[in-house]
């Protein structure tokens, strides 16, 4: 990446990152019933949705014992599974989402460590 005069790494980085904090995210929670477990991912994705992108995210929660072919069109293996259809590329994030660091860095809204 070429950088015009007077713009440093860190400008450029900022940059980019502002306009993923404008993105809208559009997001499928594929769970089984309400099982503990599909309770918990509910939850955990709401409250983590709400703290880092409130106002700019859709989220559809999908029960595949009541839509297993949803889950079968998304190759659905385990659950709770979190998608992240929108932005591009395509994500997916598999557990309770109870790991905050492990959301933020799958859905891309936290850079990866090193």
């Amino acid at each position: 990446m070429q950088l015009k005069r007077g713009k440093t790494r860190a400008k450029v980085l900022e940059k980019a990152a502002t306009g993923r904090e404008r993105e809208e995210y559009v997001l499928r929670l594929y769970v089984t019933g309400l099982t503990p477990k599909s309770t918990l991912a509910i939850n955990n994705v709401r409250k983590l949705c709400e703290q880092h992108l409130a106002g700019r995210y859709e989220l559809r929660v999908i029960d595949i014992y009541q839509q297993p072919k949803l889950a079968k069109g998304e190759q659905i293996i385990a659950t709770p599974t979190l998608i992240r259809k929108l932005p591009l590329p395509l994500r997916k994030l598999i557990g309770d989402m109870s790991d905050t660091e492990r959301f933020l860095v799958g859905l891309d809204l936290k850079p990866r460590h090193s």
